[in-house]
């Protein structure tokens, strides 16, 4: 079928500036409308969805388009809910939609109600083309990605696993362009880090506030607070981070990529991010892709100002590398703030790592060098996670490709669950395109 693809994106536009308009911030969630509206949509095309609520107002919508079966499914798996916005802060209303100069603004419009209308618009497109496929290609938008998708992704795989069951997944977070020494690379997301929550408490001996002494808790667990945040933990190489820095090497070439490569020196990396990576969001970001890192977030001590309490607590957000378990992230910790604490983990979400060597990760390759040639592509690993945690529990690769292609200066990274959240029109017609045709490509035969 030829696509009149200014049409598909006028489609699109509007499906993405409805959903922008459902509020579906997350607590509570209250995805259902979402959800219907999507149904409707799907019903309309002749699809049969299925919307299921895993708790009141908290909705997910499955659909499938049947191929011959000579191959396993393709699952398209993206989230409905968003993150709280602070309104006073925007140029435009979070929940407004409006579209203003060829851009689309509102929360959700990256993470990833834009993905919700790439996977909507491949199935509509898929529907109308009658294309015969060797696989089912299945949507699946779910609730509660924000706040760990129990009630999401989590209750699809505990509950209705025959639904979405699939040899792999596409989900958010990666096909997105970032430029390095004047040459445009779009990162595949292959894997994520694993998180480890950790509550850390120092216990010291009680009194009145007026005698101070040096056993105090609170000191105690300050001077720890401090060690972390001024302290990186260890260097770890990972298959995923020396994949992507090798493609970006391939991709700049000479003496750039040849300096490129020193991020993956134990003693050099830290100087190569300052040199070579430069502005500070990223400098982070590949900091975080090369060590467990430890974020200490909320404190809590004392209950009356001239009593020294016993015992003092931190709540840390580990993350760590594939390769990493909960004993050796705690062993590090242990390392920069000593023995003497208690370290109590409140959640353990393990690492995933999939490889970047198969036919579908191929097919990713050639579908954004179609539509953007001359272009580098190279795996990538996330720092955060997402639901592909939940699909790990039986047994479905994820990878992140949600394909855009921004304008230099629009960070996806800032954007994401930060103020004025929008997307132009142009990378949303980018994504539609590029994913529809990846998704025909790979599943065609």
């Amino acid at each position: 079928m030829d696509v009149n693809w200014s049409q598909a994106t006028d489609e699109a536009t509007r499906h993405l500036q409805a959903l922008l308009r459902i509020d579906t911030t997350n607590p509570p969630g209250n995805e259902r409308p979402a959800a219907d509206y999507l149904a409707k949509v799907l019903a309309a095309e002749g699809y049969e969805p299925i919307v299921l609520e895993s708790a009141p107002g908290r909705g997910n919508v499955v659909a499938r388009y049947p191929g011959s079966g000579a191959a396993p499914p393709l699952l398209l798996l993206s989230h409905m809910d968003v993150v709280p916005a602070e309104p006073q802060h925007w140029e435009h209303p979070p929940f407004s939609g409006e579209l203003v100069d060829g851009v689309i603004w509102g929360r959700g419009a990256l993470d990833m109600k834009s993905i919700v209308v790439m996977q909507l618009m491949t199935m509509l497109l898929l529907k109308r083309s009658g294309v015969s496929l060797a696989r089912d290609v299945i949507f699946a938008a779910t609730a509660d990605e924000e706040a760990g998708g129990t009630f999401g992704a989590g209750f699809l795989v505990d509950h209705h696993p025959e639904l979405i069951r699939a040899e792999y997944a596409f989900s958010e977070f990666g096909g997105f362009p970032m430029d390095f020494g004047g040459r445009r690379i779009y990162f595949c997301q292959v894997a994520e880090k694993g998180a480890v929550w950790v509550r850390i408490r120092a216990r010291g001996r009680p009194g009145h506030a007026s005698v101070p002494h040096r056993e105090n808790a609170v000191v105690r667990l300050a001077t720890a607070v401090q060690k972390l945040g001024q302290t990186s933990l260890p260097f770890h190489r990972t298959d995923a981070v020396v994949g992507m820095i090798d493609g970006m090497a391939r991709g700049l070439g000479g003496v750039k990529g040849a300096a490129l490569r020193l991020l993956l020196n134990p003693s050099l990396s830290t100087l190569a991010i300052r040199l070579f990576v430069r502005q500070p969001s990223l400098m982070e970001y590949f900091h975080a892709l090369l060590h467990n890192t430890a974020t200490p977030t909320c404190l809590r001590a004392g209950s009356k100002t001239n009593v020294i309490p016993s015992e003092a607590e931190v709540d840390v957000d580990g993350r760590i590398l594939p390769g990493q378990t909960v004993d050796t992230f705690l062993a590090e910790l242990r390392d920069v703030i000593g023995p003497d604490f208690e370290f109590e983990p409140l959640l353990v979400l393990k690492p995933l790592e999939t490889s970047s060597r198969t036919p579908l990760f191929a097919a990713m390759v050639r579908g954004l060098q179609r539509r953007d040639p001359g272009a580098a592509v190279a795996p990538m690993m996330m720092a955060g996670a997402t639901d592909a945690k939940h699909l790990a529990r039986i047994g479905i690769p994820c990878y992140g490709f949600s394909p855009m292609r921004l304008p230099p200066g629009m960070d996806v990274l800032k954007m994401a669950h930060g103020h004025n959240e929008r997307i132009p029109v142009d990378a949303l017609a980018f994504g539609v395109q590029t994913l529809y045709e990846v998704v025909e490509d790979f599943c065609a035969g």
